[in-house]
């Protein structure tokens, strides 16, 4: 394949700088890197943060963001194996990691103290050439819709790994909060997929009306509900034996402790800038809740995560806008009105 010198890309050179749709050099991969020319990739409130410098981890700059890539291979390394060309391929949050320490011997590789970010500390899926490890990449079947499987790439990704990790039986309840966006909709889908009953926690009608569209059984409007723990604990006769929590309201986070039911498990994956999770300590010790952390899937979540998409199980509800959009989806990420999942389409 013809590969050019040049490409165009959404770069800043600082922190809350101008976001500039540009031309910038095509990279060249290292031995045991793919290039992967990116058809499309999803918007993540991650790349939100990365370009705010929102966040104690500091990003390379100037800095190309995104990484919910999916594309074609067009190059690859001399070390690289597991890759052809003209191999479909994923682009994921986790670009690459040491592979010898011991978070990556027990496959916690987004753990790794050298790991290595897409669109955060390595240039990310918001151009149209990109590289990635070959190890960490995904690998996409051929004939898929690379729009619809970009942000299963990480949102997918991660809100299964948090189901994963909340440890849930068949039948049992989920609450997803923050449950009408981008994670939130591919949550209720995963969770239904698995055989549990979800409950949605979100605000506004257009909201409910996605949620319920996608599985949810019950919807819970924090914006008109008087007392949500009360309505969440009757909802699921006593509380949700987990929670989800991918918004980004600390508040959120402190009443999911509160209306989990005993013996449950609250999960956190949304990363709201300077949050704390606050939890009263009595309640915590008497019911006996745990709380855990959820960061993004290892190499077999992601492969478990994409045959679900595969198999036609989830799907994100997603709109396509034009790379040199990017500005505007961010200005309404920042505003709360995104619904569902933006993906950039990179020829625009």
């Amino acid at each position: 394949m013809s590969i050019p010198k040049t490409q165009k890309g959404v770069i800043f050179y600082e922190n809350g700088g101008p976001l500039e749709y540009k031309d910038i050099p095509v990279p060249t991969p290292k031995p045991n890197e793919i290039l992967v020319n990116v058809k499309y990739s999803g918007v993540c409130h991650t790349d939100l943060h990365a370009w705010k410098g929102d966040w104690p981890l500091p990003v390379k700059l100037p800095l190309v963001g995104g990484h919910e890539g999916a594309g074609v291979v067009v190059a690859k390394g001399s070390e690289v194996k597991n890759f052809e060309i003209g191999d479909y391929a994923g682009i994921k949050w986790l670009n690459g990691s040491c592979m010898s320490c011991e978070f990556c011997e027990k496959s916690f590789e987004a753990n790794c103290p050298k790991a290595d970010l897409s669109g955060y500390t390595h240039d990310g899926s918001f151009q149209q050439y990109a590289t990635a490890d070959a190890v960490q990449a995904a690998k996409i079947s051929k004939g898929t819709d690379l729009a619809e499987i970009a942000p299963i790439l990480c949102a997918g990704v991660t809100v299964y790994k948090a189901l994963k990790t909340a440890d849930l039986e068949p039948g049992e309840w989920v609450a997803i909060s923050g449950a009408g966006g981008g994670l939130g909709s591919l949550a209720i889908q995963f969770a239904k997929a698995m055989g549990l009953r979800v409950l949605a926690i979100d605000g506004g009608d257009d909201k409910k009306q996605l949620c319920q569209e996608l599985g949810a059984e019950v919807f819970i409007d924090f914006t008109k509900t008087k007392d949500i723990v009360k309505s969440i604990q009757d909802a699921t006769n006593g509380g949700p034996h987990g929670v989800i929590n991918v918004s980004v309201s600390e508040k959120a986070i402190e009443q999911s402790t509160e209306y989990v039911r005993n013996c449950g498990t609250v999960v956190l994956v949304g990363l709201p800038a300077g949050a704390v999770a606050r939890a009263q300590v009595f309640a915590a010790v008497v019911k006996s809740i745990s709380v855990k952390g959820s960061y993004v899937g290892n190499r077999a979540d992601t492969r478990e995560a994409i045959d679900f998409f595969e198999r036609g199980l989830v799907k994100a509800p997603i709109k396509i806008v034009g790379l040199s959009e990017l500005p505007e989806v961010y200005k309404l990420m920042e505003e709360g009105k995104i619904l569902g999942r933006y993906v950039v389409d990179t020829s625009k």
